[in-house]
């Protein structure tokens, strides 16, 4: 994961700081109905937008079918590897000199503006923001289509980012976390995509012509989606779309393979690793749902009330409030274009951590077999609701919401209804849904630092 760094201090950084301190103190209110804006631009990219002119600011962020699942098995962190390297300068171009790392964090510092590049499991992801007023914004998304266009992949600061990450890597895998959380993903997901470790071998294996090639494949213009929140209309968004689609137009359009379905557990995995440490790391659960499974909201509601709404939930309740076992237990779905996982996790004294991971089993059995109450589902449906203006209380809550609409083939009216979504939620929609989802008895549990 990649965000360009800044420093110093400039006019245009005073102007943006200022800003900054009004979009805390004016953030965007919650309305009745969020217009999004949608077309298609002629080279196939899709384009939103959202007129959000309370504050001079405009985010934007286009994605690409370029997440960390579109690595090589022998490559993994490729993506990430791409994304981060995009920071490391710009090649000439016409009449504009070459920049280095430093030089090109400078001129977005003179800019008062950024720009940054992100990989998840699905997405990869570029992301300007910029005042609006109107040579900044003209100059920063110049600077961005430069970036996009010419980027000039350094072998040298990919070199010494590789010794930085597998330095990172060794220190991490002396964590019991990080070897929970390894051990966990490949058990839930086997050979699935979802599943790849970044080890050293993996990026010993990664050179600039791979980031290359990688880049040119998948940040093309035809498969982006391009989000805009901010101070604008439609006819400059058009013009910003223009230069930013230009820039990966020449990529070319190759179709990209189809990926394999992640595949449901044949039987239950049970992994107990001895670790010195002073708590163990207990992770549970399975492949669950994507995000266009018909079920979404009843498993979003009733994992609320399961383990995902802190001290009221049902995991914390029982395994912390009234045994101790545990400081924090939590719960939730990672839903994706495929199954993400269900988890459940905690810490615990490695003494206690067999009775910790029985409770927790215990409690989820429960909840799959018999669901919530009618008080449990009142209480996470008015928690939610009442609670839905703080996600897009901001230019970047809302774009990441639209971004998420646009990405998942969400209606452009799912902001509007998403209170009414959670409202019809019933105690029977989530025990149906549950059932149908979890299979308590053939679920990965991963518990490092249990004692032998």
């Amino acid at each position: 994961m990649s965000r360009c760094m800044f420093r110093g201090f400039h006019a245009p950084s005073l102007a943006w700081g200022l800003l900054l301190l009004a979009a805390l103190l004016l953030a965007v209110p919650a309305r009745a109905a969020i217009p999004i804006e949608r077309w298609t631009h002629a080279s196939g990219a899709r384009v939103y937008l959202v007129a959000s002119p309370s504050i001079p600011m405009l985010d934007v962020q286009m994605d690409f079918d370029g997440g960390s699942r579109r690595d090589p098995a022998a490559q993994a962190g490729l993506a990430s590897a791409t994304a981060g390297l995009l920071s490391g300068g710009v090649r000439a171009l016409g009449d504009l000199p070459a920049l280095d790392e430093n030089q090109l964090s400078e001129a977005w510092l003179d800019l008062g503006a950024q720009f940054g590049a992100q990989v998840s499991s699905d997405r990869f992801s570029v992301s300007l923001r910029s005042l609006t007023e109107p040579d900044l914004l003209e100059r920063a998304v110049a600077l961005a289509a430069r970036q996009l266009s010419a980027p000039a992949w350094p072998v040298r600061v990919w070199q010494r980012d590789r010794e930085r990450m597998l330095a990172a890597l060794k220190e991490a895998e002396n964590r019991p976390g990080t070897i929970a959380s390894r051990r966990f993903a490949r058990a839930v997901y086997g050979d699935h995509p979802y599943g790849y470790q970044t080890d050293a071998a993996s990026l010993n294996a990664i050179e600039v012509a791979d980031m290359q090639a990688f880049f040119r494949r998948h940040v093309v213009a035809c498969r982006a989606q391009v989000v805009l929140v901010g101070a604008i209309d439609r006819a400059r968004a058009t013009r910003i779309v223009d230069q930013l689609v230009l820039a990966v137009a020449p990529h070319g359009c190759a179709p990209l393979p189809d990926m394999p379905a992640v595949q449901p557990l044949a039987q239950a995995v049970d992994e107990r690793i001895p670790f010195a440490a002073a708590q163990a790391q207990v992770l549970i659960g399975q492949p669950g749902v994507a995000r266009d499974d018909p079920d979404f909201f009843p498993l979003f509601v009733g994992n609320y009330i399961l383990g995902g709404g802190g001290f009221v939930s049902r995991l914390t309740t029982e395994v912390r409030e009234k045994r101790g076992l545990s400081y924090s237990v939590y719960s939730y779905f990672s839903p994706g274009r495929h199954a993400g996982a269900f988890q459940i996790g905690l810490t615990t004294r490695p003494d206690q951590a067999a009775k910790a991971v029985d409770v927790a089993r215990g409690v989820l059995r429960r909840f799959v077999e018999q669901g919530p109450t009618e008080t449990e589902v009142r209480a996470a449906r008015e928690f939610l609701v009442n609670g839905f203006a703080l996600r897009i209380d901001s230019n970047r809550k809302l774009l990441d919401n639209v971004a998420n609409i646009a990405w998942n083939g969400l209606p452009l009216d799912y902001l509007d209804t998403w209170t009414q979504r959670v409202e019809q939620v019933s105690a029977a929609d989530i025990r149906r849904a549950f059932a149908r989802v979890l299979q308590p008895d053939r679920m990965v549990t991963v518990v490092v630092g249990a004692q032998p």
